[in-house]
């Protein structure tokens, strides 16, 4: 089916679902390749672009306490940052990105250090990633990566051929 967002677009499409995007350190990437595919108007409902922690505190009601507690470079401020924006546009699932894309540490968390969210109907899974590479290649991994979870989800099976509960996401 050609782009890992054109795969994901064309199975949206087909179970009449919709997704929005809550980003950090791919600062739109996301939602600019999803809305790069021909007809992801119909299932692309919007996205929130939080760079600075306030956005997410704010805008997608992360709890400042697990701010504190936990950081913004956590799994837990992925799974946040995904509800909040599923809950903020009303949409059957949600990708959040949150880490650090270099050049340096934040957080005390080494370069390369992602967290993608995904919120559905069926709950909120987070997968941790150590990636390599430039700011742009960790940037634009995370976007494969989320792209490949949701249509991962929607099709029941990773692109291992394991169901999607062993796929690595929890």
């Amino acid at each position: 089916m050609g782009s890992p967002a054109e795969a994901l677009v064309h199975a949206l499409r087909e179970r009449g679902a919709t997704v929005a995007t809550a980003e950090s350190l791919t600062g739109g990437r996301l939602a600019a390749r999803l809305t790069e595919v021909p007809g992801a108007s119909q299932v692309f409902v919007g996205g929130v672009v939080s760079y600075q922690t306030q956005v997410k505190v704010e805008v997608l009601g992360v709890p400042q306490a697990l701010v504190d507690t936990d950081g913004v470079i956590s799994a837990a401020c992925a799974r946040a940052m995904a509800e909040g924006a599923r809950r903020l546009v009303g949409s059957s699932y949600a990708l959040s990105t949150t880490g650090v894309a270099g050049p340096d540490r934040q957080e005390d968390q080494p370069v390369g250090t992602v967290y993608v969210g995904l919120a559905g109907p069926e709950g909120t899974q987070v997968l941790a990633l150590r990636l390599s590479g430039g700011r742009g290649a960790i940037q634009d991994a995370t976007v494969v990566a989320a792209l490949t979870a949701l249509s991962e989800e929607l099709t029941g099976v990773s692109a291992a051929g394991r169901p999607a509960e062993d796929s690595g996401l929890g």
